[in-house]
């Protein structure tokens, strides 16, 4: 009986672990819904990498990169996850509505979109602050990319100018994916 509790106090810390100690242990609503999802359930075991992004910006090209490697990738185990954000020069001015709409019929983006949040400094959501805290930087435009593993935790984050399919940004990826 001691050795039966020992163990299932053992799987249960490590599951507290995977998702309580996780940066994924966030709760979000998916893009013009009201369905909620907790990223660390959602997610669990996964390779991610998050990106705020906006329908209005110079980068917002990189919708068809993203979605290509999450198509590309996504047996293998990485899901893009898209966070709009209207913080740089408004250029994400539109409703959830809008904004899925427009990636969906100019980029035919399936990969996972979040409600709009704020990921600036001073005013990040939360999971943004824990994003930033870790990488020890906050986005600084649209597009900024952070990678995280499996284990919940960050791999590395990449600057907007980084383009989907940038030699060190699939490197990552696909080391962190094993491949």
């Amino acid at each position: 009986m001691r050795t039966f509790f020992g163990l299932s106090t053992l799987l249960l810390a490590s599951v507290a672990f995977s998702y309580g100690d996780s940066l994924l242990d966030q709760d979000f609503r998916r893009l013009a819904s009201d369905e909620v999802v907790n990223l660390g359930e959602a997610y669990a075991g996964k390779v991610i990498l998050v990106v705020n992004t906006a329908s209005k910006c110079g980068n917002t090209p990189q919708y068809d990169g993203l979605e290509k490697l999450y198509e590309e990738y996504q047996d293998d185990g990485l899901v893009v996850l898209g966070f709009p954000s209207n913080d740089f020069f408004g250029q994400e001015p539109g409703t959830e509505e809008d904004i899925q709409e427009f990636c969906r019929l100019t980029y035919g983006v399936r990969f996972p979109m979040f409600e709009k949040v704020t990921v600036k400094e001073g005013d990040a959501h939360p999971f943004f602050d824990a994003l930033a805290a870790a990488a020890g930087t906050y986005p600084t435009w649209n597009f900024h990319k952070y990678l995280i593993g499996r284990d919940g935790r960050l791999i590395a984050e990449f600057s907007p100018r980084t383009k989907p399919y940038d030699d060190r940004l699939v490197s990552s990826i696909e080391s962190a994916l094993e491949l």
